[in-house]
């Protein structure tokens, strides 16, 4: 983690490595370790069996990363949530993953409903379902849900599904028909018109 890193290259382990550190150690890093790949302006960054983040922060989000990778995003969210951080996706984005940025409130049984969703990006449960398992009237919970989120339920399960189908896209051997149903939509159209909605563009700059 953060200076870390030249502990690291001390050691001859970054060579030939992609790695960061501290923003402010970043060109010291590169000059000392003139072998290293050292990049800047990420928060964490991963190659082969070497992990490297640009701060003590940024390293709960490299760990939180990890923890997602090996056991899902629920996992992962339920460790942030109990540690009272944000969940961020990957080294590369400094925005909040919408896997935790709709969950920093108090409201257990909209935490229920969360995690199902997050669980189940697939599914295509009903407001009804969603609130029998929260054990709670349609109406009851929508207005909770909103009020917690400000996201009423279907916009948040979208923004799960829109994410999520960013992260299947960087597999080039699923179809965008694949991607769209293990996200829950009906065929690779609706999800080209859902994603220009959310990204005013097609999907197809994402498939590389």
């Amino acid at each position: 983690m953060c200076t870390g890193t030249f502990v690291l290259g001390e050691a001859g382990l970054l060579d030939g490595r992609r790695c960061t550190t501290h923003w402010k150690r970043v060109r010291e890093l590169q000059e000392r370790f003139p072998r290293a790949i050292v990049v800047g302006e990420r928060l964490f960054v991963e190659d082969g069996p070497i992990a490297s983040s640009a701060g003590i922060a940024a390293g709960i989000d490299l760990a939180l990363a990890l923890l997602e990778r090996d056991g899902g995003p629920v996992l992962a969210s339920q460790v942030a949530r109990e540690m009272v951080v944000y969940l961020r996706r990957d080294g590369a984005h400094a925005q909040d993953s919408v896997y935790l940025d709709y969950q920093t409130h108090l409201s257990p049984r909209v935490h229920v409903v969360q995690q199902h969703l997050v669980a189940h990006p697939d599914a295509r449960d009903s407001l009804a379902d969603l609130a029998r398992l929260a054990g709670m009237s349609e109406r009851h919970l929508t207005r909770t849900f909103r009020r917690a989120t400000g996201l009423s339920v279907h916009a948040f399960r979208e923004r799960l599904r829109v994410e999520r189908a960013r992260d299947l896209m960087r597999n080039p051997t699923l179809t965008l028909a694949a991607i769209a149903t293990a996200c829950g939509y009906e065929d690779a159209r609706q999800l080209r018109r859902v994603w220009r909605a959310h990204h005013g563009r097609s999907p197809r700059g994402m498939r590389g």
